[in-house]
This record gives C-alpha cells, structure tokens and sequence, in this order.
C-alpha cells in the first residue's frame, strides 16, 4: 500500500491552525482525524483520515485518550463490541488532541463503558 504523508501533513497543518473549541466527554463516539501512521498503528480512514474514536478520558479541553472504533468483527480480548456493527479496538489507545474531533456521532452506555475500562486494566495488568 503506497502512503500519501504530504497528503496527511498538508491537512495536519490546517487541522492545527483551524482550533474550535470542542465540548466533548467520556463515553462519548466523535469522528476523528486519526491521520496516516506508520507500520500497524490504526490509521484514519480513506476520506479525510478519519475515523470513529470512543473517548476513555478527558484530561483537559484539549487533551484526552480515546481508542479507535472499526466495523470489522473480530474475537480476542484486544476487541470490544458496543454494536453489532461496531467494534473498539483496545490495542490502540492513544492520546490526541481535541483538534483532531471533527463531530459527535453517539455516547455509549455506562456498563460497556465500564466493562471496556476492566478489559484495559486486564490488558495493562495481565
């Protein structure tokens, strides 16, 4: 797969410069610019490098760990369903920067909310 990083870089510069402030809390799905990454690091997706990202925790109002959401189904402890058509990937959580929120799709219920914060701390922990 050939990566276009002057792509990504040239929109990183825009996203940067174009700060709104954002309103955003734990629980809650945004669509996020997740960018081009290297090796397997989760990217965004094909249109805008953007992808849907749940919010673990909010730091400040312009920091905040979230973990990257993807419609493919798959059954190991690095996956967590919310849907069915829905899966948070524990493996590639990552801290950002509110820049990167574009807008809020939903907010997940507080026992899969709960349920996902035990999966990392099993993760982390094990």
């Amino acid at each position: 797969m050939n990566k276009d990083f002057n792509k990504w870089g040239n929109l990183k510069k825009i996203i940067d410069s174009g700060y709104i402030n954002k309103f955003f809390h734990q629980r809650e799905v945004w669509w996020c610019y997740l960018g081009l990454n290297i090796g397997s690091e989760q990217n965004g997706g094909v249109v805008n490098f953007q992808r849907p990202v749940l919010i673990l925790k909010k730091f400040n109002g312009g920091t905040l760990l979230v973990a990257p959401i993807t419609s493919k189904t798959k059954k190991n402890i690095f996956y967590y369903s919310i849907s069915p058509e829905s899966q948070v990937i524990l493996s590639q959580i990552r801290l950002i920067s509110s820049k990167r929120l574009t807008r809020k799709i939903s907010i997940i219920s507080r026992d899969h909310y709960r349920d996902i914060l035990n999966k990392l701390v099993e993760i982390l922990y094990k």
